[in-house]
């Protein structure tokens, strides 16, 4: 069982930046690979960006590829995600998801390939 926590969400105007950060609870964070999607009012949860366990692999969605960068650390358990030249459409609620792997390169960019979500934290972008 993995427990995630999200932080680093607020109120930013376009072009700032963020770091949202996730916390995950567990032993075996390491071998989870993880993603980071997004739900605006009105809107399906959408992908943003996935790495694998080992961080050997990361994946973006088009929409953000060159702005957004997914890391992680494993001592820590967690995972982040940098967003630079944030966009009014950017403003959404953020989650964070982890799947348990047995490959160290493996990354999901489909929401029902996850097993463990966070509660997610809001970022606002304003023009």
């Amino acid at each position: 069982q993995v427990q995630l926590v999200e932080s680093g969400g607020g109120l930013v105007q376009a072009g700032g930046s963020l770091r949202l950060s996730c916390a995950a609870s567990g032993r075996t964070f390491s071998t989870y690979a993880m993603g980071w999607f997004r739900q605006a009012p009105g809107k399906e949860r959408e992908f943003v960006a996935t790495i694998s366990w080992s961080a050997g692999r990361t994946y973006y969605a088009d929409s953000v590829k060159g702005r957004f960068t997914i890391s992680r650390d494993n001592a820590k358990n967690t995972v982040y995600l940098q967003m630079n030249n944030l966009k009014p459409e950017d403003t959404a609620v953020y989650y964070c998801a982890a799947k348990p792997t047995v490959s160290s390169e493996n990354y999901y960019y489909t929401a029902l390939r996850y097993d463990y979500w966070g509660q997610g934290t809001q970022v606002t972008v304003s023009s």
